[in-house]
């Protein structure tokens, strides 16, 4: 489970974020490219937009439930 202390500072505010155990395997990035990038020389991935529709918040739940490390976390 993710940890909301161990958040990437790349975070926007919101819910949805990506914390340090991240392994950048770019899982989420192809589950919901229009929330989540990759940081800087890939060290990890993290939230640039919040979700806003209900077929964005599947598709970031998507990415939560399917991330290998449980680096994604959702604290709404």
């Amino acid at each position: 489970m993710a940890n909301i202390d161990e958040k990437v500072p790349e975070n926007v505010e919101g819910p949805y974020y990506v914390d340090k155990s991240c392994i950048s395997c770019q899982l989420c990035v192809d589950r919901a490219p229009g929330h989540f990038r990759m940081a800087e020389a890939n060290a990890n991935s993290y939230v640039f937009k919040q979700p806003e529709t209900d077929m964005e918040k599947k598709n970031c739940d998507d990415a939560l439930e399917t991330c290998p490390v449980d680096a994604i976390g959702n604290d709404g």
